[in-house]
């Protein structure tokens, strides 16, 4: 399971195939905005594909005008799935980290050599199969 940490980046990288949706536990993300919205989607898709006034990296600038659709589409999957967490909705600014994606995963010398422990992620590995739909 992965955390991620930037919206516009951790996106491409599931548009792109490099992580795939149902591996991704949560995106902590930098916006404040609702990809069903289509004003807003403008906004966020103006600003992270051709740059603007508060984009200074536009993130999706190689992607081609017809990613438009799949793109939000991702967007709109994390937000129904409810993996897209927007701190700024609630007052929090976030700052800008270079890395941005983060396994959620113990070394498995770590829990098989402590009974506890490997049990604790034998459960968890059971949820996160039961969250994203399939088993682990």
């Amino acid at each position: 399971m992965k955390v991620g940490t930037s919206l516009s980046r951790c996106v491409v990288d599931i548009y792109e195939g490099r992580v795939k949706l149902e591996d991704v536990m949560v995106v902590v993300a930098r916006t404040n905005f609702d990809p069903e919205d289509d004003e807003q989607w403008s906004a966020i898709w103006q600003g992270y594909h051709h740059g603007g006034a508060w984009v200074n990296h536009p993130e999706w600038a190689h992607l081609g005008d017809e990613a438009e659709v799949d793109v939000r589409e991702i967007c709109i999957d994390l937000k129904r799935m409810g993996k897209l967490h927007q701190p700024r909705q609630f007052g929090a600014h976030l700052m800008r980290m270079n890395e941005y994606w983060y396994d959620v995963v113990l070394p498995s010398e770590v829990h098989n050599n402590n009974p506890v422990v490997k049990q604790a992620f034998e459960q968890y590995q059971i949820l996160a199969g039961l969250i994203n739909g399939h088993s682990v």
